[in-house]
């Protein structure tokens, strides 16, 4: 394994899940208005586009605030995502995630994702190719299972023989995916949740690090995740409600966040965006990730509805954005939270 220089222990407590479309590098910013302490994943990026697309930056292009952040790869072949994991250790990522979990027929056909799972010994031969080429840590996110797998039996099988390969972190979606018959979205939510096959899981691998992901909205619900596992994986309510990412370092860390209010973290990131536009970004594609900011507010529906109508349209700079926030009344600031 290539030793390289030591990195700090990350600290994988809670994290937001990798999600296509969703968190992108301007998701990711946003976020880190947020929070200093959650870890940030890429969308799952592929083997194909790292070693084929161009530029590269398009898929690996990140801003330093984002750190920690870890990179989803999708793919199979071993020798492939050793060298795109090298490659993300060269781009200063803190981790390289390996997808085993998603169950879309597009990434099936290519042998990437959740039926994965069915081939317990490729992953394990990945894995070990990647950490033979990187010294940042490698890790893999799954499923409690696909299709009629048995959860228990299964699960112990596919994880013994990729911790054996030297994984030591485990992410699980508590859910099967069903590959035939469901679609992504619906093995999103059709398939029970079984958080206590995670919990055994944990009791019966107590060397490994387990989080758990799947289902999670509250980080009251983190706090009894966490009594189980090691850390917590939220997905779709911290981008749909990303508000709830403001109270992370205060209620999981016992610090306090940067962020004194909902109009304080959009003013943050306010740099950042006339950055974007300024290297040719859309402002759509910048404010399409806050539009949940204010959800529950006075003027949270004025507020996205502004940005709906006019982010898009040609030319459309900070003045929309600007006007946008104008119509949310500003708040004293809970001081709590900040620091």
């Amino acid at each position: 394994m290539n030793t390289g220089t030591a990195r700090p222990a990350l600290d994988r407590t809670f994290s937001v899940a990798p999600m296509m479309d969703w968190t992108t590098r301007d998701y990711r910013a946003f976020a880190r208005t947020l929070t200093r302490r959650a870890l940030l994943y890429t969308e799952m990026v592929t083997t194909g586009a790292i070693l084929h697309g161009s530029p590269r930056e398009r898929f690996l292009g990140y801003d330093a605030v984002e750190h920690p952040l870890a990179l989803q790869l999708g793919g199979s072949d071993a020798g492939e995502l050793a060298e795109c994991a090298a490659i993300a250790e060269q781009w200063g990522y803190d981790e390289v995630n390996l997808n085993v979990g998603c169950p879309s027929d597009r990434v099936q056909n290519n042998l990437i994702g959740a039926c994965l799972m069915a081939h317990p010994e490729k992953v394990a031969a990945a894995v070990s190719a990647m950490r033979e080429a990187v010294s940042i840590p490698v890790t893999v996110k799954c499923r409690i299972g696909i299709d009629d797998q048995d959860e228990d039996t299964d699960l112990a099988y596919f994880i013994e023989r990729v911790a054996d390969a030297g994984c030591e972190v485990f992410i699980v979606h508590a859910r099967k995916a069903w590959l035939e018959g469901l679609s992504p979205k619906e093995n999103r939510d059709i398939p029970p949740l079984n958080y206590p096959r995670v919990h055994r899981l944990k009791a019966s691998r107590p060397e490994l690090h387990i989080g758990i992901n799947g289902g999670i909205k509250t980080l009251s619900e983190c706090q009894a995740q966490l009594e189980h596992v090691d850390s917590v994986m939220i997905g779709r309510e911290a981008y749909q409600n990303p508000w709830l990412l403001a109270e992370v370092d205060q209620r999981l860390y016992g610090e306090p966040g940067p962020a004194a209010n909902r109009h304080a973290a959009a003013e943050a990131l306010r740099p950042y965006m006339a950055r974007r536009l300024d290297e040719g970004a859309k402002l759509n594609h910048l404010t399409r990730h806050l539009l949940g900011l204010f959800q529950g507010c006075p003027g949270g529906r004025k507020f996205r509805r502004h940005l709906s109508e006019n982010a898009h349209r040609p030319g459309a700079g900070l003045a929309v954005f600007d006007d946008a926030l104008g119509l949310v009344p500003e708040p004293a600031p809970d001081r709590s939270l900040v620091g």
